[in-house]
């Protein structure tokens, strides 16, 4: 009888001998039995849970010619541990009349099929519980698993009591840190993962891996959170079981899948920060600005999203239907919704000639000095006002405080006195907490101050000339946010008359007030600051103070 032997081993730490030593006894038993042995099929480090392995559709191939009789292994799981292969295995070996025959279960039958397929299936799956039951320990220890981090070295551990070192253990690698930090920066500063990238290369720093350095590598993917500005252990955090790994049981393809956030592990290590909070926040946040949009199957809408290239792009928008102007040339915008004829603004402008008048009225027409220092005024008045308002909640906690602590050392005195009334320690228990509290509220509160320098206008002119010399010589990127804070709208309005349309433009007024040096709080962190909702409501309603529109017109 013509038989074939097949072996197969699954990982690369198992020894490539045990392909020969399940040759050698399989050939000894077709000796005995006095079969011919025409081929051996062998596949090297493959797990049986695919069937995409070489030697395995070459048996598959074989078979399918009629040129094997019997097909001899070791056990059934060296041909699959997938059940659903292994009844399949069996049909293709019934219908060409082959015989299959293991070492382990003699010949095979369908009640081998069905034990010994339910067997592999469940050793498989209790392999990986206890494979990831054993990385989830080590993960909550604080221990490092998989390769190591761009950033960090491994670390030799000391002996354990089974004589092993101990694994997992990280440091931050100085050298690589320093690369790190840079890249965080020079992203924070507006720069392009490709700018930083090419950058790297010519300076033959080697990236991760020791390869080239791609934006990829420096940007990653939303979607799998992975990338070097999105790694989480730069601010000190392990993370461990974000993904899953799924088999495509046709292609045998491994596809990634999310996992409820509740099945993520994070695990604290402050030894192996690198990166500061508040540098990476405005990192995440520029991320997730510049991230591409999805649909509502989730699928990336990448076409619909661009990082904005010049000083207008994504700030222009039309008078009359309100929808924002797109590129229909090297040099020319119009309304988006026009171009679908569902708009009557047909205008278009150049850019090139709409830059060059916004970035004229923001250094000369916009913040009139005359008009930002009555604005200050009436600016300042106002945020005392409102600080006055709110600090009557600070004098009223004070109030009660002081009136806690005088019960609680009446209290105090009884009891030194003798007193011993029921529900007493209970009352002063209970003023504790509440003094406690009080305490706590008031060492939170602060009264800040503002106060607009009457010469803001004329400090906004100076710094927007300053800016514009250095947008003028070619902006760097940094300079171009800069200026892109200070627009909220350009607003495009066909003439009536057919003339060249009116163009207006609406500064961002809280950016304008930055750029002269006022620091604006952001929130209302303090109870006893003025409500953070009406001043900004107050910033938005003032439109003749500073100047904040002004209209723009020429031939655009």
């Amino acid at each position: 009888m013509r038989c074939v032997i097949y072996a197969r081993y699954s990982s690369h730490q198992q020894r490539e001998a045990s392909i020969e030593d399940q040759t050698r006894i399989c050939r000894a038993r077709a000796e005995r039995e006095g079969w011919d042995i025409i081929e051996v099929f062998a596949d090297a480090a493959i797990s049986g849970a695919t069937m995409l392995r070489p030697g395995f559709q070459a048996l598959l191939t074989a078979m399918e010619r009629g040129a094997v009789d019997v097909v001899l292994t070791e056990s059934l799981d060296r041909l699959s541990r997938d059940q659903e292969h292994i009844a399949g295995i069996y049909k293709r070996a019934i219908f060409r009349g082959v015989r299959l025959i293991t070492l382990s279960e003699g010949e095979i039958s369908e009640l081998h099929v069905g034990l010994k397929g339910t067997m592999g299936a469940l050793y498989l799956k209790d392999l990986a519980d206890k494979t990831r039951r054993g990385i989830e320990g080590r993960v909550r220890k604080g221990r490092g698993v998989g390769c190591v981090v761009y950033g960090y070295r491994m670390v030799r551990g000391p002996l354990g009591p089974d004589g092993e070192f101990e694994r997992g253990l990280r440091e931050p690698n100085p050298p690589e840190v320093a690369i790190v930090q840079r890249v965080f920066a020079a992203y924070a500063a507006g720069v392009s993962p490709r700018a930083i990238s090419k950058a790297l290369n010519a300076e033959a720093h080697a990236g991760p891996g020791g390869g080239l350095w791609f934006d990829s590598t420096i940007r990653g993917r939303s979607g799998r959170e992975d990338g070097l500005l999105r790694n989480r252990l730069y601010v000190g955090q392990l993370v461990w079981n974000r993904r899953r790994n799924l088999k495509d049981p046709v292609t045998g393809t491994t596809r990634p899948r999310r996992n409820p956030l509740s099945a993520v592990v994070v695990t604290e290590v402050p030894a192996l920060r690198i990166i500061e909070d508040a540098l990476w926040q405005r990192v995440q946040d520029r991320l997730s600005r510049e991230s591409a949009p999805r649909g509502e199957r989730g699928e990336v809408r990448f076409w619909e999203h661009r990082r904005p290239k010049t000083l207008v792009t994504g700030k222009v928008f039309c008078g009359c239907c309100g929808a924002s102007f797109a590129a229909i040339g090297k040099d020319r915008l119009a309304c988006r919704a026009a171009r679908q004829g569902a708009c009557v603004n047909k205008r278009a402008v150049r850019r090139s000639v709409l830059q060059g008048k916004v970035c004229e009225a923001l250094a000369t027409r916009l913040m009139d000095p005359d008009l930002a220092a009555e604005f200050a005024t009436a600016f300042t008045k106002e945020w005392n006002r409102l600080a006055g308002e709110a600090s009557a909640g600070r004098q009223a906690r004070e109030r009660e405080l002081r009136d806690v602590e005088r019960k609680i050392s009446n209290i105090v005195d009884a009891l030194a006195e003798g007193l011993r009334a029921a529900g007493v320690k209970d009352r002063l228990d209970a003023l504790e907490l509440k003094r406690a509290a009080l305490t706590e509220a008031l060492a939170g509160l602060g009264t800040p101050s503002i106060r607009l320098h009457p010469e803001v206008g004329r400090v906004y002119r100076d710094r927007m000339r300053r800016l514009n010399e250095a947008l003028a010589v070619g902006a760097s990127t940094e300079a171009l946010e800069a200026a892109r804070a200070l627009i909220e709208r350009i607003v495009v309005t066909p003439s009536p008359d057919g003339g060249p349309a009116d163009i207006e433009l609406i500064g961002e007024l809280r950016a304008m007030l930055e750029i002269a040096g006022i620091d604006l709080p952001n929130a209302n962190r303090s109870e006893a600051a003025p409500d953070m909702m009406a001043i900004n409501a107050m910033l938005g309603s003032v439109k003749a103070g500073p100047g904040d529109h002004y209209p723009l017109v020429g031939g655009v």
